[in-house]
């Protein structure tokens, strides 16, 4: 929207002053996954009004006036997660803000302080000027042009037709040394690195020490950590490592700062999670040019079959666990299952991650 635009932040109401448009109103969501109404049950709503100017005396009056434009955008919804933040947040806003070149004004409503230092380093670089926490502002705030809410297409996740600049802004960000992974055909005497993301609540490894020393035996430096808030640290860490190990879940959404050609190696649970697998990080790594190797997990390294009888629908029909809905399916397949990984065949899967570091 262009022209004179006045947001009165506290009432989640935006004005628009222009003699092209009909006196109207209509409502809105500034979040990306439109069709998820979960998600969508903690997203502000604003009502947009549109108001002809030969009626100024509707027109609330102007309290901050700004000489840039500005984004509305929410960090609601699922935000608080790694992934959702990056893919309905952070990917969405890199896209429709970078045509202003830093010139634009973010509106954060549902915001939560947390959110907003985690990405700092990034929001920063996409604009000049303080983030304004618009629904405590009290005063109108009155701006040339404004662009509310942000989109991503549906059923893609992480995704970018330029995935690659995204991916080299963010280097570009956390001052990432190292634009691609180790070269083992150059005779290297430096041992490649594989970081394993571990989890302390669900999706574990139960068998850790035995895939640290395997992974060790096989040639690889090993290191284990949980992902933390902190993206400078989080970054540097991932993108000295070549290959990155982890069972599925918001944590492997740090991928995005390997280097080019370094290989994500995902642990499928038991379950028919194919599509989401696929979907969240097997398409997406690739677009970012790493290697991407997939580990589906056979049912007796899943820790359901110690919770229910091997004949249970639970581990022979997962997709009629799926039919009685998403909660139900993520109470039993994401929230209460635990991994320990054949070591034999795990073996063959670092094998093919060297392979993959040999070309």
């Amino acid at each position: 929207m262009k022209g004179d635009v006045r947001i009165q932040g506290n009432s989640s109401t935006i004005f628009v002053f222009s003699s092209q448009l009909t006196n109207a109103s209509m409502t809105i969501k500034p979040y990306a996954r439109k069709g998820d109404e979960s998600a969508m049950e903690s997203v502000t709503t604003f009502t947009i009004k549109s108001v002809q100017d030969k009626q100024p005396e509707t027109m609330i009056k102007c309290n901050k006036t700004h000489n840039v434009p500005a984004i509305v955008f929410s960090v609601g919804g699922y935000a608080g997660n790694n992934f959702h933040a990056f893919t309905d947040v952070i990917i969405p806003l890199y896209a429709k803000s970078r045509e202003f070149n830093r010139e634009v004004k973010f509106l954060v409503t549902d915001n939560r302080l947390s959110w907003s230092r985690k990405f700092h380093e990034l929001l920063k670089k996409l604009s000049r000027y303080e983030i304004i926490d618009i629904d405590h502002e009290n005063e109108v705030n009155c701006f040339p042009g404004v662009v509310v809410g942000l989109g991503k297409e549906e059923r893609k996740e992480l995704h970018l037709e330029s995935v690659k600049d995204f991916i080299r802004f963010l280097r570009s960000s956390y001052s990432l040394d190292r634009s691609t992974a180790i070269n083992l055909t150059n005779g290297l005497t430096k041992k490649p690195r594989l970081l394993i993301v571990s989890r302390s609540k669900t999706r574990t490894f139960v068998n850790i020490k035995e895939v640290v020393h395997v992974a060790q035996d096989s040639g690889f430096e090993v290191i284990v950590t949980e992902m933390s808030a902190n993206l400078t640290h989080v970054s540097q860490l991932v993108n000295s490592c070549d290959v990155m190990l982890g069972v599925h879940g918001a944590g492997l959404t740090n991928m995005v700062f390997l280097p080019e050609n370094g290989v994500l190696i995902q642990v499928v649970p038991w379950g028919n999670m194919d599509w989401i697998a696929n979907t969240y990080f097997g398409d997406p790594s690739k677009a970012m040019g790493l290697k991407y190797i997939e580990y589906k997990i056979s049912q007796g390294e899943s820790s359901l079959i110690d919770q229910y009888p091997l004949n249970h629908q639970v581990l022979v029909d997962p997709f009629s666990i799926q039919r009685k809905g998403w909660g139900v399916y993520k109470s039993i397949y994401l929230d209460k299952q635990n991994v320990t990984l054949n070591i034999t065949r795990f073996k063959e899967t670092l094998s093919r991650a060297l392979e993959f570091l040999h070309s």
